[in-house]
């Protein structure tokens, strides 16, 4: 068995990742890391071998400082990272494996592959604009699945200069929808990904998990977690 903690396990996200977990066959939930809940990271007593982080910058880096020194695997999807935290977290894959990704849905890591393809064959031929749609309670804008689409973008271009136009929307409980619009002279190519059900992205970090327990060292992303990297 995986043995998996969770931080912020009263949050929105943490709940559903605790649930994942303890519906897997092949994980067990050994911590639930939070605010009256039985721990924080560094007081846990039990082994661990994945840390499932979802919360906020702060505290994520402070829980990668502690993997760190006790030699935990982790699989972050907190989003709302400056580039300079970015980077510390690139710096702690050197020392522990960690799977770092702003969205842990299948279908999402899917469409970030279609849009390298589509990027790159329209490259300087369509006008390109993201929109990102998501629940009022969400932090931070534009979402970090949207700024990944933009990144994607950008290197399949060949310009990490090139300016995209990204409109965020929060509003109502919309789960979360991201489009990519690649627009030519008389017609529009869509590339659109709508979720509706957050547990998608619980299910989706538990199958990180299983996956970055067998891998050494190093930086990782969704796309090698489904092997997308081709």
């Amino acid at each position: 068995m995986i043995q998996v903690a969770v931080a912020g396990a009263r949050g929105r996200m943490g709940r559903l990742i605790a649930e994942a977990i303890k519906q897997d066959e092949k994980t067990n939930l050994c911590a639930e890391l939070g605010r009256s809940l039985n721990c924080d990271l560094q007081q846990v007593n039990s082994a661990i071998d994945i840390v499932i982080d979802f919360t906020v910058p702060a505290a994520t880096l402070e829980h990668v400082r502690i993997c760190q020194e006790h030699g935990y695997r982790m699989i972050i999807g907190t989003t709302g990272f400056t580039k300079e935290e970015q980077e510390q977290i690139a710096k702690a894959a050197n020392k522990i494996p960690i799977v770092f990704a702003p969205n842990m849905s299948i279908g999402v890591n899917l469409s970030f592959k279609l849009l390298e393809v589509a990027a790159s064959i329209l490259k300087g031929q369509a006008d390109i604009a993201i929109l990102d749609l998501h629940h009022k309670h969400k932090k931070d804008s534009p979402s970090g699945t949207a700024l990944k689409m933009a990144e994607i973008i950008q290197n399949a271009s060949g310009s990490s200069m090139m300016k995209l136009d990204i409109s965020s929307s929060r509003v109502g409980e919309v789960v979360g929808e991201h489009s990519a619009l690649f627009v030519l002279n008389g017609e529009r190519l869509e590339i659109t990904h709508r979720a509706t059900d957050r547990s998608l992205f619980a299910k989706g970090a538990v199958h990180a998990a299983k996956w970055l327990i067998n891998q050494k060292v190093g930086l990782y992303d969704m796309q090698d977690v489904l092997g997308l990297h081709f």
